[in-house]
């Protein structure tokens, strides 16, 4: 009989154990419905009904270092989903919405188990590297396509990353500071289309006349052309600066100052 006792609990035990599901089963079953496992091919990435996993895990490492924090992150985000929680970019989120809460969905420990398992496995190496890539194709085209005198690229940049961060609570924008960007935003974006434009025009024009042997002085005034409408995107970029600079408080510069070369 002292034997069975024994006996029972052990299968008892490892039938308890065969029916609890993995983290990585979990993930399988809970996650991948909405967020793509494999790392995406860049073409894939617009089509995509919700971040991929290494996506997430990728921003989430970027925000927040200790694993322990990141753990309760997804956590509370999975139950508790909000837009100013979110760790991804405000475009984005406004692009695939805000996750519906997984409370009754999935429990607390099994969120845990996810988490363990996201945490260890994503992102992968393969993935920060077509990331890593593909940031530095989009800030070389940034540069190489600038209509500035200035091409450090977070000059031009701060309201793309304020708009990146819009609704982000760590950030903290009021209604009337959303108002007041906007305005600075528009204007910025606007005088700095028509410049880009005329310089398109001009830069093609030097080209065919220095290809078909044109005199310099006669190739002159349309570089000086050029030069002063780069004096004026520049004045635009840098009055966006100081425009955006004004209608932040010292909390939400100090916030978004990390971010220009990110």
């Amino acid at each position: 009989m002292n034997l069975i006792k024994p006996l029972l609990l052990t299968l008892t035990l490892a039938t308890l154990a065969q029916a609890t599901p993995t983290g990585e089963e979990l993930t399988k079953t809970k996650c991948a419905s909405c967020h793509m496992l494999e790392v995406p091919t860049p073409a894939m990435i617009p089509t995509l009904k919700a971040p991929p996993l290494h996506s997430v895990l990728f921003h989430l490492k970027l925000e927040i270092d200790d694993p322990k924090a990141q753990k309760e992150f997804i956590v509370d985000y999975a139950l508790y989903p909000k837009a100013s929680k979110s760790i991804c970019e405000s475009n984005q989120v406004q692009k695939f919405g805000v996750m519906p809460s997984q409370k009754g969905v999935v429990s607390k420990e099994e969120l845990g188990r996810i988490a363990d398992y996201a945490i260890k496995n994503f992102p992968s190496k393969a993935f920060v590297k077509m990331i890593t890539t593909m940031q530095t194709n989009g800030k070389m085209k940034s540069l190489k396509n600038s209509p500035f005198l200035m091409n450090q690229d977070e000059l031009p940049h701060l309201t793309k990353k304020l708009m990146e961060h819009w609704d982000k609570a760590k950030l903290g924008l009021s209604e009337e500071q959303k108002t007041k960007l906007l305005v600075v935003r528009k204007e910025t974006l606007s005088g700095v289309k028509e410049i880009k434009k005329a310089l398109k025009e001009l830069e093609a024009e030097v080209i065919e006349m220095s290809v078909e042997g044109e005199e310099l002085k006669a190739i002159e005034p349309k570089v000086e052309t050029i030069g002063k409408l780069k004096v004026k995107a520049t004045m635009i970029q840098l009055k966006c600066l100081k425009d955006s600079i004004e209608i932040l408080n010292d909390e939400q510069i100090e916030y978004i100052l990390p971010l220009w070369d990110a």
